[in-house]
């Protein structure tokens, strides 16, 4: 991935997806985890620590080459985002949980994200000079993913009307923007793909799974309602790719396409899996409210 047109636009079409994300929320989506305590604790719990672990113990199982190791713990660092709660809201999920999960969990990740990434880099790539993130590079994460969402919940406060009608087209946007991203990662790569997809592939779509499984059944274990359940599996199931790949491919950050490469493959495979698991959640509750 050489070509400097993509590379340096990498953080404009982040900060379109991350606008987005601003632009739907407000202070209140921060302080309505009050309204839900346990199903809010019992998430973050299996984003912050559960996820990564199953993902370290995934590619430790599927031997992934050192940089593809990498690059599936930075997606499992990713916090939900716009997609997970479309897909919550077309599965019946609880969205508002959804949205405050999404808030909270793209604040908590400016920090996470790079705890993340300095202590895979530090396991799998020992002898890899320059790979990891410094504090000049934690603080450029810090401003990719803050800034275009506080700019988006500005907007949202000062003109709400602007606000709802932009959300709409940059959430579409937004959707295409990654889509776009993940084009031009597999394409960049082209030569090397197939290579990729049979190392990579068995342990993204294991992951994508175990993730959608763990973030619907743990909640439920907890006493957490079925709604509640549902936008948690959705937002622990769905990543925002865009910013992992973002951070692997960026020149000042990891520079790396082949740390990118488990973000693109991910973020094709989670739109099946998580289309199949939403159709299997809403046949068991309607089997169960018919018994």
């Amino acid at each position: 991935m050489d070509s400097p047109v993509i590379l340096a636009s990498l953080p404009y079409a982040l900060g379109i997806v991350m606008l987005g994300l601003g632009l739907s929320l407000t202070l209140d989506d921060f302080r309505r985890v009050g309204q839900y305590p346990r199903a809010a604790v019992v998430a973050l719990l299996c984003q912050l620590v559960l996820l990564p672990a199953i993902c370290f113990g995934l590619v430790l199982a599927f031997r992934l080459p050192p940089e593809l190791a990498v690059g599936m713990l930075v997606v499992a660092a990713s916090p939900g985002g716009p997609t997970a709660n479309l897909f919550s809201h077309l599965f019946g999920g609880n969205v508002a949980l959804n949205v405050t999960l999404t808030a909270i969990n793209s604040v908590l990740s400016a920090a996470t994200l790079p705890i993340v990434v300095n202590l895979s880099a530090g396991y799998f790539l020992p002898g890899a000079a320059g790979i990891g993130l410094q504090f000049d590079k934690i603080l450029q994460v810090f401003v990719m993913v803050l800034v275009p969402v506080a700019i988006g919940m500005l907007v949202h406060a000062q003109a709400p009307e602007v606000a709802r009608r932009l959300n709409l087209p940059v959430r579409i946007l937004s959707v295409v923007v990654l889509l776009a991203v993940i084009f031009a990662v597999l394409y960049g790569e082209r030569e090397n793909l197939a290579g990729y997809f049979v190392s990579v592939g068995l342990a993204a779509l294991a992951f994508n799974v175990v993730s959608l499984l763990a973030g619907y059944g743990v909640p439920r274990l907890a006493g957490v309602d079925h709604p509640a359940a549902v936008a948690a599996g959705f937002e622990i199931g769905i990543h925002n790719t865009a910013l992992a790949i973002t951070i692997a491919l960026s020149p000042t950050l990891l520079n790396s396409a082949e740390i990118a490469i488990p973000g693109a493959v991910y973020g094709i495979v989670m739109f099946f899996t998580a289309t199949g698991f939403g159709l299997l959640i809403t046949r068991r509750a309607r089997t169960s409210l018919s018994r």
